[in-house]
């Protein structure tokens, strides 16, 4: 259950879709998130939305309202957790080339994504020991901070590194069920279908990512926090903050662009 101390809303977004007016767009999300004391990142390309924001819950909720209007975003889904403080200094509208940096051309998620597969549904998986392989996609330091049980990392220190490190894992792996998991989802988008066109042959992404199987099914078959892209640092299966352990005064903070 949330501390009734925790009053302050973190939201975590994002949505492939053909965006257009991004410079109208940057003002007037920049506006509404100043006039509503919001704080975070938001980063907009023609690709689409990707965003981490906090603030009380009735400025959250008028910006997702506000955000929802149009056609291009009004099924946006929203992943919430609480804190007791603003997890972050400032306020960021950035317009970007793409909202998660991968760097490979032709690797589109408006048109083609990997099978998703629900949180309850990998829990069931593992649950009942189904041979598959679970494929951490985030940055090494990232996946120091917690994982689930026998997950292999990708092997990175930045996402736009995934394709050469693609070429090191197990060619057994192509005919095996492989999972694909981030914090939230969005970097999937993009692996799910690169491993795809290399040849791996039953390729599924956990959907809504490490915090969606969080909040749905706690952290069984998950050992460690989850590392997230401001103050906390990490979140456990509660969704709670617990700092990272110290770990962000000795690796480096990547960013979600």
């Amino acid at each position: 259950m949330r501390n009734t101390v925790d009053s302050v809303v973190n939201i975590a977004a994002y949505k492939f879709v053909t965006l257009d007016g991004l410079e109208s767009r940057r003002a007037d999300l920049l506006a509404l998130c100043e006039r509503l004391s919001l704080k975070g990142t938001i980063l907009l390309s023609h690709e689409g939305i990707n965003l981490f924001l906090a603030g009380a819950r009735v400025a959250i909720d008028a910006f997702l309202s506000e955000l929802r209007r149009g056609p291009a975003l009004s099924e946006l889904e929203v992943k919430e957790s609480f804190s007791s403080r603003q997890p972050f200094d400032r306020l960021f509208v950035k317009i970007k080339r793409e909202i998660i940096a991968f760097g490979v051309d032709g690797i589109d998620p408006r048109i083609e994504t990997s099978r998703r597969i629900s949180a309850t549904e990998l829990k069931r998986w593992l649950d009942d020991g189904k041979p598959v392989t679970l494929l951490d996609v985030r940055n090494d330091f990232e996946f120091d901070v917690g994982t689930f049980d026998g997950a292999i990392p990708i092997g990175v220190k930045h996402f736009r590194n995934f394709l050469d490190a693609i070429g090191k894992l197990p060619a057994e792996m192509k005919k095996r069920p492989v999972v694909t998991f981030c914090t939230g989802g969005i970097r999937c988008e993009k692996a799910g279908p690169l491993l795809e066109r290399l040849g791996f042959s039953d390729v599924y992404q956990l959907d809504g990512g490490i915090l969606k199987y969080f909040e749905e099914c706690g952290g069984e078959h998950y050992h460690g926090d989850c590392f997230v892209f401001d103050q906390r640092v990490a979140l456990d299966a509660d969704l709670r903050e617990t700092g990272g352990a110290g770990v962000s005064t000795i690796l480096p903070r990547p960013s979600i662009e």
